[in-house]
């Protein structure tokens, strides 16, 4: 149940009241709600970004946000990205566009031309390719390291007890820079000890930047010392994956 569907609940309001909120008031409570979760833990609100994640949604249904001011987004595929952004970039200056899925090697071109920030590298092929294609675009998106913190064998990620010889080898053998580190918990499992060792990976390795949390459990990742959140379907709603 997200934070229209609870609130409705609470109140003794009809579900069907969910229907008139749009997504703009999804996107205003959830900033709400960022900055009371960062306040409670007593840190600065304009230390969380709020990625809005609008994977499967058309063009037309980020234009609202848009003219809203937000212009931190996030999309999982570099190809559905491609045919989306472009042109809401010449509209709207100021995005900032973040990959927060699997990035292929054959993409690595299109991912650099087209992404701020590139939160999904998890393994050398592709610190590789990505350091060959900056250098050649002459662009320097942000790198994020994604870490695999449950060790799920179906999901991306370098695993905990590799991330520190895969930062080092990104610095060191790559030259990246790397930003920061991202994780998708297990969906069976409790995210806040899956948060705590991903805060404890970047401290280590003197990155400040950390990418967790999403619709359900972001307010536990900002109290943990997620500085980025990506947030989808509180914001946009339900997503239609058979288009």
């Amino acid at each position: 149940m997200d934070f229209f569907a609870r609130s409705a609940y609470q109140q003794g309001l009809p579900l069907d009241w969910i229907d008139a909120v749009t997504a703009l008031d999804r996107l205003n409570a959830t900033k709400a709600a960022i900055a009371r979760a960062a306040t409670d833990c007593d840190r600065d609100p304009g230390a969380v970004t709020l990625v809005c994640v609008t994977k499967t949604f058309p063009a037309e249904d980020v234009v609202p946000l848009l003219e809203a001011s937000h212009r931190v987004y996030g999309e999982n595929r570099v190809q559905e990205a491609t045919g989306k952004w472009p042109p809401l970039r010449e509209r709207f200056p100021g995005i900032e566009l973040h990959l927060i899925g699997p990035l292929q090697s054959n993409k690595t071109a299109e991912a650099v031309a087209l992404f701020d920030v590139i939160q999904t590298v998890d393994r050398e092929k592709i610190a590789q390719a990505l350091a060959e294609e900056m250098n050649k675009q002459g662009k320097s998106p942000r790198i994020f390291i994604q870490v695999n913190t449950g060790a799920e064998p179906q999901k991306a990620g370098v695993l905990p007890q590799d991330a520190d010889a895969f930062i080092a080898a990104c610095r060191e053998t790559h030259g990246l820079k790397i930003a920061g580190l991202m994780c998708v918990p297990p969906l069976d499992e409790q995210a806040s000890p899956h948060f705590a060792l991903l805060a404890e990976l970047a401290k280590r390795n003197g990155l400040k930047e950390l990418s967790m949390g999403m619709s359900s459990d972001y307010e536990l990742a900002i109290q943990l010392g997620a500085t980025y959140v990506r947030v989808g379907s509180a914001i946009m709603g339900m997503r239609d994956y058979s288009t």
